[in-house]
């Protein structure tokens, strides 16, 4: 799947419509809290400008109705543009709009080495639609595509898939972060180094069964965490108190457990409180034999170190959600043991986004694995096997 990247086109004296993923949070105060985001894009945005391209950047932010409400005013991008220029350490331009007057005009601005952030582009509902006019629009700014924003590529919106359609004999390449989430994330899974372990852990088995159907057939191990073990102890007859569970999945559990057979490794102990706070009473007890007042909210320290033993010795480790409840001490051992194990090996890791991404960097180990995806979504959606439309369509290396 390897395709051109952002180094491998000409872009002095070009405009170039990159794609980037600039959904930060912002406080009340349209205040921006975390600005990773921001500074993942950071070597594909000087890629182009040190090289005298003329940049337009296109993202979008949170969820607004797109119809130009006072309440969308919240989401616009202009933080993100003021702060994009205090990092690069340039002006960084702002049009107010995404492919209208003010857009039209800053974009013929542009001169050598310049940056433009385009208004949100989910203020047009034309963006969600994949609307092909409002896709073209946008094509008609540019001489080059590039997609860098990962955690939509399994999303078919028109900055996707339909501007890069729109922009057919263009080069059309990927930026460095989807370069590098494409490498590890499809290259490790094809040509995994074995023993190959994927850990998968968060709320929901209906979030991860198609992962873990489709990893079954590729992985030595897949071990189970967090409040999705529950529905699989459920299956098994097992008692689970007040935990999480999803009864409408336990069939599905049992067709997973029967397929997975040894590859399948579930929770041996649950560790449970009788609240959910971290001043509860706790007890561990025996996996499928939760008290009836009490929930589970961790793996316990049976489980916590076989799975650590196991990922010890792992050449490649996959893992997708927490353990437990890794926010709140003590339901955070698990994660912890995990992760600690994850560090101390040698394989090749990749920790998929979202909550086992914020996992890794609050235990302090995210410069210990080989990459932290930035996609939650993304990241599950590729190790379900899905084919990507918007990565798909870009120019092959």
């Amino acid at each position: 799947m390897a395709k051109k990247t952002i180094a491998d086109v000409d872009v002095a004296g070009k405009k170039v419509l990159m794609r980037v993923d600039f959904n930060v949070p912002l406080n009340g105060e349209g205040k921006i809290t975390d600005d990773r985001r921001i500074a993942m894009a950071i070597d594909s945005i000087k890629s182009v400008t040190s090289r005298g391209g003329q940049l337009i950047l296109m993202s979008h932010l949170g969820r607004p109705a797109g119809d130009g409400s006072a309440e969308d005013a919240k989401y616009s991008l202009k933080p993100v543009a003021t702060r994009l220029g205090e990092i690069l350490g340039q002006e960084v331009a702002f049009a107010t709009d995404t492919i209208g007057e003010d857009a039209t005009a800053k974009v013929a601005a542009l001169s050598d080495g310049g940056v433009l952030v385009l208004e949100n582009l989910r203020f047009n509902k034309g963006e969600k639609k994949g609307d092909a006019d409002f896709a073209a629009a946008l094509a008609a700014f540019a001489d080059i595509y590039c997609n860098d924003a990962f955690g939509t590529c399994h999303r078919k919106d028109a900055s996707m898939v339909a501007v890069p359609q729109a922009m057919a004999g263009k080069p059309k390449v990927v930026g460095y972060l989807v370069a590098k989430e494409i490498k590890y994330l499809t290259d490790a899974i094809a040509n995994p180094g074995r023993p190959f372990i994927a850990i998968l852990g968060g709320a929901k088995v209906s979030d991860k069964i198609k992962v873990i159907d489709n990893l079954l057939d590729v992985c030595d191990k897949i071990l189970i965490g967090g409040a999705m073990a529950y529905t699989f102890a459920l299956a098994q007859g097992g008692s689970i108190g007040k935990s999480l569970v999803e009864p409408d999945k336990v069939e599905l559990a049992k067709q997973l457990i029967k397929k997975g057979g040894d590859k399948l490794m579930l929770p041996l102990d649950t560790h449970c409180g009788d609240d959910f706070n971290s001043g509860c009473n706790k007890v561990v007890v025996k996996a499928g034999e939760i008290p009836e007042e009490f929930e589970g909210l961790d793996i316990g320290p049976e489980t916590a170190k076989l799975y650590a033993e196991t990922v010890k010795g792992a050449k490649t480790v996959v893992w997708n959600g927490p353990m437990g409840v890794f926010e709140m001490s003590p339901f955070d051992a698990g994660t912890k043991a995990v992760a600690q194990a994850i560090a101390d090996g040698d394989s090749i890791s990749i920790i998929g986004g979202g909550d086992s991404a914020a996992a890794i960097q609050q235990l302090g180990f995210a410069d210990q694995v080989s990459h932290v995806s930035t996609g939650g979504g993304a990241s599950l959606a590729m190790l379900e096997g899905q084919a990507f439309e918007a990565v798909d369509l870009l120019d092959e290396a």
